[in-house]
């Protein structure tokens, strides 16, 4: 087995490259977007051949085969993997491309194969080992059970539990609700039941995971054959204990045979990650619903939130089924929210434990890129996603009635409609989110993603119906106070994609035709005409859609005030009749400023690709290297047409895109593009930012923005936050769709900032980000100092522990994970310090800083131990613990 495997010399390298003292990420290989190469059928199969011998258990063999796969392909060499051509992109818009760049094969999560070696992890000390195993012989028989878990899952797990657990007993013991019209302490027990059972429920689960038991002959003549025994010996990589041997030390990277599945789906349909993120999508839903819940139980008066933001009362409703005051609807509400995300989580449970079941029944053991019991037609993967779908949604019911004839009080805050509704959205969002967004979220991110988005439809749902029956409804049921805020969220967020949905013929036709190169069409003139036609049809349909549907449905909830002219009027009914529109000017100010010089910085770094007259790709050296001036530049067609093309026709694309070349200076035909001696020179002197750094300019620009929005008018900013989301949504249909004239520079500039969490057809990075600085203004945190939770933990704390933690970093918490104690312990201190910091400037209340540093920590340590998207996870996180502990 030769040790020149394409892993060893890409980790070489990153060693040898690494001499510079900026903060750098552990780079991964090059990682494309769109299609990527996959091996010959004959490699496959030779690769999924496995031991079947009759003495090995299920679970062994599970593990052995994903053993297998990653000795045979961490060490072939990657023949057939370079390609002379660019890499193909679903939207074609212009990609970064370097010629010299290779192409690697990448895995899908549940078979992605690394090295693992322990030797190359020199430098470190570990707080924890890569796994915690126990193996216990049976008395009396050749059985042996075996128990074994990574320790970063095992912390995460108990993690997550302990704290669904924590808030639990907080809601029964610190709670003491007063209403006539209902008993909360009843309601309460049946609360502290659900969220212990769904707690139970995930721990069994992971226990199954982790578990296995395999037999031993008595007399050992004869031993099924091992992972170990079948594989070559894996090559060892060379120690460096110099600094940068130290920064870019690999991780141990495991071989993941413990997936879960959304009913019909494979693991190509999801983010490259070494774990499902299983946890995050059972538990994350119902903590935070239980957050809320214990939030509205404590509230002293329905007016202590309206007291500090400048909103009008929200809407009640007095008829003969009652009158609720706006508290208690609230409280009654959030126990629905609770019963919800549990059933949420059953359901995303039993399509992981049916498909385990239905994989383990036809074919015994998970393929490579596929599935045996998953069809490879798309439409026989649609339909029995919807029969499954329905024959969920009846169990539901079934167990609906059966909680009803024993007299159990599990789900008793849920209608029959609501659970048939939820039901089936929430598994349509399942599966349409993991198709369409491909490879964009891990299982736990969709379940979040879901929850979130039945929660916005449920609430879409009840506040159309207390339009419709106001007589008949006995309080307006929404998981916030339902001001025109929650109004004007549920117009914008859930209209965008709504507009998306009835405007999806132009978008789909937009991008084909984006897709074709011009020696393919029959009448190539026609391309730029045909898209301008379909680009002016998606615009009109969007002004169409929201000033008709979406703006009257909107009209209608406002009570048939006008939305336009109340906007217009609340930017004018702030502090002072100037603060508001100063805000809008200062972050318009500040966005313009960092785009424009993002733009200025990038266009030294970027690396064009430039389309000859016969509509290949030419690839042209960017700023990384010097360009040499003799080299004839891509010259244009007569066809005037395509030199107009946004990102699809020839060398004059880059000039329409208004895009600027200062380290290609002989490129005539590109007038409006050439960089100035002056500049030229300027780029000679100043740095180029790395990938880390870009992104974490991003978090800093939040925290500048938004503070001051967030300390002096929250709910403006809560309806801002949303506009903003609105924005961001309709920008990404542009990039994704190539809608011209703007999808190609969208994608241009978005692409500079990409890591490998976004490896997939949509860019999720700036929705994170938005949601997790937004998240505590639209739960509507109870005290200044929580609404300030996402911004200081994402902007302040999840950046200076990047810093921090790659550049003095040597106490990794596990070999499994880059985290190390120095950030982790970087993030709490930072975010402490910064809250002080708005004590001091009279921005939130006093707090207690042991229990605020005791959260935050906590946040810290699932910040170290979770796979998932942090930018979600950890505001979410730190909100809900707050909350439950308490900041005086």
């Amino acid at each position: 087995m030769s040790c020149n495997s394409p892993w060893v010399e890409w980790y070489s390298s990153q060693s040898r490259e690494s001499t510079d003292d900026e903060d750098t990420d552990i780079e991964s290989p090059p990682i494309h977007r769109g299609r990527r190469f996959s091996a010959t059928l004959k490699s496959v199969r030779k690769r999924s051949r496995i031991s079947q011998h009759p003495s090995t258990s299920v679970s062994r063999r599970r593990r052995d085969y994903s053993q297998a796969n990653s000795s045979s392909e961490s060490s072939a060499p990657h023949s057939g993997m370079l390609s002379a051509r660019a890499p193909f992109t679903r939207s074609r818009s212009p990609v970064i491309v370097n010629s010299t760049s290779i192409v690697h094969r990448i895995s899908t999560p549940v078979v992605a194969s690394f090295p693992r070696h322990r030797s190359s992890l020199a430098g470190y000390i570990y707080m924890f080992p890569a796994d915690f195993e126990i193996n216990i012989s049976i008395p009396l028989t050749a059985y042996t059970w075996n128990m074994s878990i990574d320790a970063r899952r095992a912390g995460e797990t108990l993690l997550l539990i302990g704290s669904l657990v924590y808030a639990s007993s907080r809601i029964w013991e610190d709670t003491n609700f007063v209403s006539s019209k209902f008993d909360s302490r009843q309601y309460n027990l049946w609360i502290l039941t659900e969220l212990h059972l769904l707690a139970g429920a995930a721990a069994l689960y992971i226990l199954w995971l982790s578990n296995s038991l395999s037999y031993s002959r008595p007399n050992n003549k004869i031993s099924p054959p091992t992972s170990s025994s079948r594989r070559p010996p894996s090559p060892k990589i060379p120690e460096n204990r110099d600094v940068n041997s130290k920064k870019n030390a690999p991780l141990l990277l495991r071989k993941k045979a413990d997936f879960g599945f959304v009913w019909m789906s494979v693991p190509r349909n999801y983010r490259e990650s070494s774990d499902d993120g299983i946890l995050t999508g059972l538990l994350f839903g119902p903590l935070v619903s239980s957050a809320l819940l214990y939030s509205s139980l404590t509230l002293p008066s329905s007016t202590s939130l309206l007291s500090s933001w400048r909103i009008e009362a929200p809407r009640l409703l007095n008829n003969a089924r009652g009158s609720y005051s706006a508290l208690e609807a609230l409280v009654l509400s959030r126990y629905n929210l609770v019963d919800l995300s549990n059933l949420c989580s059953t359901i995303l449970l039993i399509h992981v434990c049916a498909s385990w079941w239905f994989e383990y029944r036809i074919a015994g053991v998970t393929m490579e890129t596929e599935r045996k019991s998953v069809p490879r037609s798309s439409g026989k993967r649609l339909g029995y996603f919807g029969f499954f779908a329905l024959g969920t949604t009846i169990g539901m019911l079934c167990i609906k009635l059966a909680f009803l004839k024993f007299s159990l009080g599990i789900w008793q805050h849920l209608s029959w409609l609501e659970i048939v509704v939820a039901s089936l959205f929430y598994q349509c969002t399942l599966y349409g989110t993991v198709r369409l967004a491909h490879r964009g979220f891990t299982l736990g991110e969709l379940g979040i993603v879901g929850f979130g988005g039945t929660a916005l439809f449920m609430e879409f749902l009840n506040v159309t119906a207390a339009r419709i029956w106001p007589l008949t409804t006995p309080y307006i049921k929404t998981y916030r106070l339902p001001t025109p805020l929650l109004v004007f969220q549920t117009a914008l967020i859930a209209g965008s994609f709504l507009t998306g949905f009835a405007l999806s013929p132009f978008l789909i036709l937009s991008r084909h035709i984006g897709q074709r190169p011009v020696r393919r069409m029959r009448y190539p003139e026609l391309k730029l005409r045909q898209r301008r036609l379909l680009a002016l049809g998606f615009y009109v349909g969007s002004f169409v859609m929201t000033m008709g549907l979406i703006g009257m449905w909107t009209y209608w909830c406002l009570g048939k005030r006008n939305p336009w002219l109340w906007v217009i009027l609340y930017i004018l009914e702030g502090r002072k009749q100037w603060s508001r529109p100063a805000l809008l000017i200062y972050w318009a100010v500040l966005g313009s400023i960092s785009v424009a010089g993002w733009n200025r910085q990038l266009a030294r770094s970027r690396r064009f690709r430039a389309r000859n007259a016969a509509g290949e790709n030419l690839i042209v050296p960017g700023s990384g290297g010097a360009y040499d001036s003799s080299m004839p530049a891509p010259q244009s067609s007569g066809n005037s047409s395509d030199t107009q093309n946004g990102g699809t026709g020839s060398g004059g694309s880059a000039s329409a895109l208004g895009l600027t070349f200062p380290n290609l200076p002989n490129l005539p035909h590109l007038s409006n593009g050439v960089a100035t001696d002056l500049l030229d020179a300027a780029d000679k002197h100043v740095p180029t930012l790395r990938l880390n750094a870009r992104r974490k300019f991003f978090h800093a620009l939040t925290v500048v923005m938004f503070i001051p929005g967030i300390a002096f008018d929250p709910a403006f900013t809560h309806l801002s936050f949303s506009v903003a989301f609105a924005l961001f949504t309709f920008a990404e249909y542009v990039r994704y769709f190539a809608i011209y004239p703007f999808g190609a520079s969208i994608h241009l500039f978005m692409n500079e900032f990409l890591d490998q969490k976004d490896g997939g057809t949509a860019i999720l990075s700036h929705f994170y980000l938005l949601t997790g600085c937004a998240g505590s203004l639209w739960l509507e945190g109870s005290s200044p100092l929580i609404l300030f939770t996402g911004l200081l933990v994402l902007g302040v704390g999840d950046a200076l522990a990047s810093i921090i933690g790659k550049r003095v970093g040597i106490h990794r918490w596990s070999p499994t994970t880059n985290k190390t104690l120095e950030g982790s312990f970087a993030f709490t201190l930072s975010v402490v310090l910064s809250a002080w910091l708005l004590r001091l400037f009279g921005l939130t209340e006093q707090f207690s800083t042991l229990r605020y540093a005791t959260v935050i920590g906590m946040a810290s340590l699932l910040e170290a131990l979770s796979d998932q998207n942090d930018n979600v996870t950890l505001p979410l996180f730190s909100f809900s613990l707050l909350v439950l502990v308490g900041t005086s």
